[in-house]
């Protein structure tokens, strides 16, 4: 397992996959709605990024917002979305359940078999589980590549000391990626204290809206965006430690 360190953004639209790209970014983790945690994209956003993005970029597979616990319907939407993303050309995708009582659903292995040669990454659903160090050991188990994880805290940062567990605990089995509210301004201290080699971030920024009407009546309708910052991502990519 390569011990050079790795920088994976979190983008929500096309225009945020290259910017990432852009700036140096080793991979990009497609999602949307990023201010729900992210879900599954929609297939033109699949298509576009699929013709427009060179680096590896891996597709978030989450069918909504809210806990890690899904039915038998939402299983079969995740399986089939999978099976889009392979015929598309993916690199990998992102993956993650749980059972009502906190351990991780066996029936994950079921969307890492839909995978086929495509990697996989557990997302942050480790977060959400009774036991990080049984789910790392399950996680492993299924076959992933990697496991996205803050350690069970609000923020990698918080987290350092348990994803640094999980560090340990992984050796050469998988590859831990810290992620959850780095920024080029705590990277080095995350990798300093966790001794991970991927990291995980949005390096999102605000855009003002480019519209001249606003209809001062849509309070609810916020009209400015956010956009990962070829900057930030420029500065983050500048403080990986290996």
């Amino acid at each position: 397992m390569s011990s050079s360190s790795l920088l994976e953004i979190a983008a929500g639209s096309l225009a945020s996959a290259l910017v990432a790209q852009e700036g140096g970014a080793d991979r990009v983790e497609l999602c949307s709605s990023l201010a729900e945690g992210g879900i599954t994209p929609s297939y033109g956003m699949l298509v576009a990024v699929r013709e427009r993005v060179r680096i590896p970029v891996y597709v978030l597979v989450r069918p909504r917002a809210g806990d890690f616990l899904y039915d038998a319907a939402d299983f079969e939407m995740m399986r089939r979305d999978i099976e889009t993303c392979a015929k598309l050309g993916f690199d990998g995708v992102v993956i993650g359940a749980l059972d009502a009582d906190g351990h991780v659903d066996p029936r994950c292995r079921e969307l890492v078999g839909a995978a086929g040669k495509l990697g996989v990454t557990f997302h942050r659903a480790i977060d959400a589980s009774v036991d990080l160090s049984r789910a790392l050991e399950d996680i492993i188990a299924l076959g992933c590549e990697r496991v996205l994880t803050s350690g069970g805290c609000a923020n990698a940062l918080a987290g350092a000391q348990a994803i640094a567990g999980l560090v340990r605990q992984a050796g050469e089995r998988i590859r831990i990626m810290a992620g959850a509210g780095i920024r080029s301004g705590n990277l080095a201290e995350v990798a300093r204290l966790t001794g991970a080699h991927e990291f995980h971030g949005s390096a999102r920024a605000v855009v003002k809206s480019s519209m001249r009407y606003l209809n001062p009546a849509l309070q609810d309708l916020a009209p400015d965006i956010e956009r990962s910052s070829a900057e930030e991502v420029r500065a983050m990519k500048a403080q990986l430690p290996y």
